[in-house]
């Protein structure tokens, strides 16, 4: 990147926050893309106007959340670049977020619903022959008769992860798989309290079995109805009467 506009010297206050905002508006601008590197940071020193620790504590926390990527060396290509974040990278942020916020439930729900009938839409239109064996070999794993609730959980959620990843859209289903995997460990809580588990499990099978039929048959409205009645019925059924 060349040029300095933008980097004007911040009030001293807040110090590394108001680096990590500065170099945030300048990606929200336009004025830095994935690739660009920023500039060195004695230079950053001088045009923020704020500490050389002000500096690294910044630079470090962008690149723990994968929007940094540092480049050792003194040669042209050395620096720190800017790079897209991974979807592992969003996803935990907002699977942390969720469980820290501390949502209700059921706001929770909502949310699952809405998000999960959208890739469900998306998958029954955009699944490839690939997807719908995945989504397959899932189900033939779960079919198992006394599988462990553990196992079956994680089943459960790679079931719908899967389902989301089959409908191509990436933020869709980064944000699916967030919020799946955010009540990954309650739904454990609650399967290990339920007396007559073989009963739920088979409904369980049996409501995933109709969202793949769906997908397969390209219905998209059927595949969008059946995971959000699935997901609704379950919270109602199944998790408010063990919480």
């Amino acid at each position: 990147m060349t040029g300095t506009a933008g980097w004007e010297p911040l009030p001293r206050a807040r110090t590394y926050e108001l680096v990590l905002e500065r170099i945030e508006q300048l990606i929200l601008d336009g004025k830095l893309r994935v690739g660009d590197r920023l500039p060195p940071e004695r230079e950053l020193v001088e045009l923020l106007g704020v500490s050389r620790a002000a500096i690294r504590e910044a630079l470090r926390v962008l690149e723990a959340q994968g929007a940094l990527r540092p480049r050792v060396g003194t040669g042209p290509d050395s620096g720190n670049v800017i790079a897209a974040m991974p979807s592992a990278g969003l996803t935990q942020f907002l699977r942390l977020h969720i469980a820290l916020a501390n949502f209700p439930l059921d706001d929770v729900m909502v949310a699952r619903a809405a998000l999960e009938r959208c890739s469900a839409q998306l998958a029954a239109a955009q699944a490839t022959e690939e997807d719908l064996a995945t989504l397959r070999g899932l189900l033939e794993r779960m079919d198992v008769p006394g599988l462990p609730r553990e196992e079956f959980n994680d089943l459960d959620t790679e079931f719908h992860v899967a389902v989301a990843e089959a409908g191509g859209n990436r933020l869709v289903a980064d944000m699916t798989i967030a919020v799946r995997n955010a009540v990954r460990h309650t739904f454990l809580d609650v399967f290990h309290r339920i007396e007559d588990w073989e009963a739920v499990a088979e409904r369980l099978r049996a409501d995933h079995h109709a969202v793949y039929d769906a997908i397969a048959a390209r219905d998209a409205e059927r595949a969008g109805d059946t995971v959000e009645r699935h997901i609704r019925a379950i919270h109602q059924d199944v998790i408010h009467p063990v919480l």
